[in-house]
Order: structure tokens, then C-alpha cells, then sequence
């Protein structure tokens, strides 16, 4: 299985000084590509300031200029690393071809957001580790920064492909609110499970096989569950 985060997110950075090339926001890019790679490599306790702008070749001090503390940091790389998962769920949603049968291309492109997640967590556990324990709500969901090349965010495609299937009637308008809600938490259970819960001994190959039957479980479960909002 590949993904679309696979490659180096840092072409032509080096380690050094070159304080001199940094301006008019390169120096925060340069200290997001740097913090993106240690996510990568450890999760979200390895974004740590100092480690990110000793690897960009520059002082703490210089770093403050664009993130307020660590956390500021943090919270950017969580979004940038929520739009590397956009661009390996985007894929997985183009790979479902079109056909006359409108109900099963929407069937088909919402489960494929739940593979594309797994895919995700499976391959690049850092990342994901950073892009969903990190956010503290639903506030950066929508957020630009944590678009993928598309220009949508997990969140976002989740919900496109929910109101695609009550748009071809795959879905009732009444069963449609918190539908996201009941998805996601499915799918972020058994990735959680793979990574960190008694699962993890499985390789990733048997929880691959599994995953078209979960997501199969959560369409299904969709047409016979009604979630109120918050707030109802």
C-alpha cells in the first residue's frame, strides 16, 4: 500500500546555517518541514523548537518570530500533517472509477475515506499520531492549513461523500446528521487499536484485510442509527 506522504516533505533543506535565505516567511516553511519530519519519525513528543531550528540552522530565538511557544508549533504541524492524510484519502476516493449505478459510487467513495484513513495510520503512524491526538476539538477541521492539495481536509471529505450519498438517495437526509461523528470514531478505533492497543502484534497486512469489512460495517450502520446533535 502506498501513500501520498511517503515522499521527502523537505527537498533541498539542509542542515547549516543559512539564516541569509530565510525571509518573508521561509524561515517558518523551513521550521514546518523540519517539525513535519520529526513528527514523522516520533509522533507529536518529538516536535520539540530546538531540535526543529537546530536542524533548520538557526536560534531558538529566530524561531519565536513566527510561533509563539511549542504548542503554536505543535498545532501547526497537526494541521499540516491532517492534510498529508487529506491527500492519502483524496487518492484512495479517485481510485473508485464512475458508473451508471450513482448509489454504489457514493457507497463505494465513503468507505474508501475510511481505507484511505487506515492507510494513512498504518503507513505513516507519526503523522497520524500528530494529526489526530493532537487537536484538542473541531476547530482546525476546516482549516486551510489542513487541506491537502485539493484543497479539503480529512473532515471535510468525510463530509463531501456523507452528503453525496443523500444526494443519490444511498443515505436518508433524516440519518445524515452526526453521520461523521459515528465514521470517524469507528475507523480511528481500529487504527488506534493497530497502533498502540492490543492489535498492534497484527501485522499490517491482517488489519488491512479487515478494513473493507469495517468500513462495509459503518455504511451499513449508517441507515439504521440516528445520532442527534449536540446540543438536541
Amino acid at each position: 500500500m502506498t501513500s501520498a506522504t511517503a515522499s521527502d516533505p523537505t527537498p533541498g533543506l539542509r542542515r547549516g546555517p543559512r539564516r541569509a535565505t530565510y525571509h518573508h516567511g521561509d524561515l517558518r516553511r523551513a521550521l514546518l518541514d523540519a517539525s513535519l519530519e520529526l513528527a514523522r519519525q516520533g509522533g507529536p513528543d518529538a516536535v520539540v523548537l530546538r531540535e526543529a531550528t537546530r536542524r533548520v540552522g538557526v536560534s531558538a530565538n529566530a524561531a519565536y518570530r513566527h510561533f509563539a511557544d511549542r504548542d503554536a508549533l505543535l498545532a501547526s504541524v497537526a494541521s499540516r500533517a491532517q492534510a498529508c492524510a487529506a491527500d492519502v484519502i483524496a487518492e484512495a476516493i479517485a481510485a473508485v472509477p464512475d458508473s451508471d449505478d450513482r448509489k454504489s459510487v457514493a457507497r463505494q467513495r465513503f468507505r474508501a475515506v475510511g481505507l484511505g484513513y487506515l492507510r494513512f495510520a498504518l503507513t505513516e503512524p507519526g503523522l497520524f499520531r500528530t494529526a489526530f491526538g493532537v487537536p484538542a476539538d473541531l476547530r482546525r477541521s476546516s482549516s486551510p492549513e489542513a487541506a491537502g492539495q485539493g484543497g479539503r481536509t480529512p473532515f471535510q471529505l468525510l463530509s463531501d461523500q456523507l452528503d453525496a450519498m443523500v444526494e443519490v438517495g444511498a443515505l436518508s437526509a433524516e440519518q445524515r446528521p452526526g453521520a461523521e461523528l459515528l465514521a470517524w470514531s469507528t475507523v480511528h478505533g481500529l487504527a488506534m487499536l493497530a497502533l498502540e492497543g492490543p492489535l498492534r502484534g497484527m501485522s499490517a497486512g491482517a488489519i488491512e484485510r479487515i478494513a473493507p469489512r469495517l468500513v462495509q460495517m459503518v455504511d451499513l450502520g449508517l441507515g439504521v442509527v440516528e445520532v442527534p446533535l449536540p446540543g438536541r
